[in-house]
């Protein structure tokens, strides 16, 4: 699962093909079993094939039910359930990014699932991942998987380096890619411009976007352009790897990682098993996951991941198997399954086996979690990361000066936001 922002707000309407988005409610007065929809956007090649056999273990459990599997593009997936919601055809059942919730709940697209039985064990999970799964006091989705960002290290390059211990500050990461690049020869850190990947930055200099219960925009505040000019002081450290603004960023970067190219990165635990793919890390022991960085004083990262969420446009029978299926694909005994096969997280506490914890790239970002940073309960949120990341590309590049570029991104979230005041 590749975390790009960009694709979380397409506007451009995009055709449904009758398969994929053929809602429930065409079976209610059929005889035999009820079929719902399920659109999965997990990773097609490293995660999708979990979620198949897990489909199939639920028809087996559950005979009176079948489900329709359509694997959709993660960057696709937003805008197209947006489109076939809006025309009465989306699926039953949506494995959803954290930051669309809000967005779709106050659209009126997504059922309520609270005292419902996908909702029957929510106790058991991270209540942080529980609130961020909320709108207005209801609850909206069941969390699947979770993930934050942490510090991808190379081990072995940092104590060729000579460095003992992972940076915690951004003058010391700073101070250690330029002691990698010295000592080793290779680029000591590498950085994804997108939106979400800067989070850290404005957590480190504690602000955000935007500041829900002042409705203030903050994206040009002084905290924020204090966290930019961090990130533009970084990449311009001896040991930092030339910025890639190509549409292959993301691929580039991570493939430099793996082999071993680059010594550090800022990511999230969906990379685990494409990391451990790469000849750099065929001993995952070399892998080191520590905290992001911060400025000294604060430090944070954003807490993302997926909620099972059910289509309100499905009618009673279907919703009744929607919730069996995603108190099903949310149980235990799935979390574990998935985090064992796909090397990601759980959002159940007790899925936190043993057997799970044995990956190393799930037990260092485990650690990691409680000092997530949830997004607030606000539809355009996720909307926010588009005009940060426009400005982002054009500040960290040379093209815009730091508090110019952060005034036309909170400019054009002014138009997201028009009862907000801006810094």
């Amino acid at each position: 699962m590749r975390r790009g922002i960009a694709a979380a707000v397409v506007v451009a309407a995009l055709t449904i093909s009758a398969s994929a988005c053929s809602g429930g409610s065409s079976d209610s007065e059929s005889s035999g079993p009820v079929t719902i929809t399920w659109w999965d956007t997990s990773d097609a090649t490293n995660e999708a094939g979990t979620f198949k056999a897990l489909v199939k273990d639920f028809e087996k459990a559950n005979p009176d039910i079948k489900v329709k599997y359509v694997s959709v593009p993660f960057g696709d997936a937003q805008t197209k359930f947006q489109t076939a919601a809006g025309s009465k055809g989306a699926p039953d059942v949506l494995r959803a990014d954290v930051g669309w919730t809000p967005g779709f709940a106050k659209a009126g697209y997504l059922a309520p699932l609270d005292d419902t039985p996908a909702a029957a064990e929510s106790g058991m999970f991270a209540q942080n991942l529980i609130e961020q799964a909320k709108y207005e006091d209801k609850l909206y989705g069941i969390p699947q998987v979770t993930d934050t960002l942490g510090l991808m290290y190379n081990k072995e390059l940092f104590a060729e380096a000579g460095i003992k211990k992972a940076p915690a500050t951004w003058d010391e990461l700073k101070k250690n890619i330029t002691e990698v690049k010295e000592k080793t020869g290779v680029d000591g850190f590498a950085f994804n411009p997108q939106a979400y990947y800067a989070m850290p930055f404005l957590f480190g200099e504690k602000t955000d976007m935007v500041d829900a219960d002042a409705q203030q925009i903050t994206l040009n505040s002084p905290a924020a352009v204090k966290g930019i000019d961090t990130l533009k002081g970084l990449l311009k450290a001896p040991g930092a790897r030339k910025l890639d603004t190509t549409s292959n960023a993301y691929a580039n970067i991570m493939d430099a990682f793996s082999s071993g190219k680059v010594a550090a990165i800022i990511q999230g635990p969906w990379e685990n098993a494409n990391v451990f793919k790469g000849a750099a890390f065929q001993d995952k022991a070399n892998l080191g996951i520590a905290p992001v960085p911060g400025s000294g004083s604060a430090q944070g990262t954003p807490l993302g991941g997926h909620n099972l969420v059910a289509y309100a446009g499905s009618d009673a029978a279907h919703q009744k198997a929607s919730q069996k299926f995603i108190a099903f694909m949310t149980s235990k005994d799935s979390q574990v399954k998935v985090a064992t096969a796909n090397g990601t997280l759980p959002t159940r506490e007790d899925a936190y086996t043993s057997e799970v914890t044995s990956n190393p790239g799930i037990a260092g970002y485990e650690n990691l979690l409680a000092a997530g940073i949830p997004r607030p309960p606000l539809a355009q949120y996720s909307s926010l990361y588009v005009p940060l990341e426009t400005q982002l590309i054009k500040i960290i590049s040379g093209q815009e000066g730091t508090k110019a570029g952060l005034d036309k991104a909170a400019a054009e979230a002014k138009r997201l936001l028009p009862d907000y005041s801006t810094s």
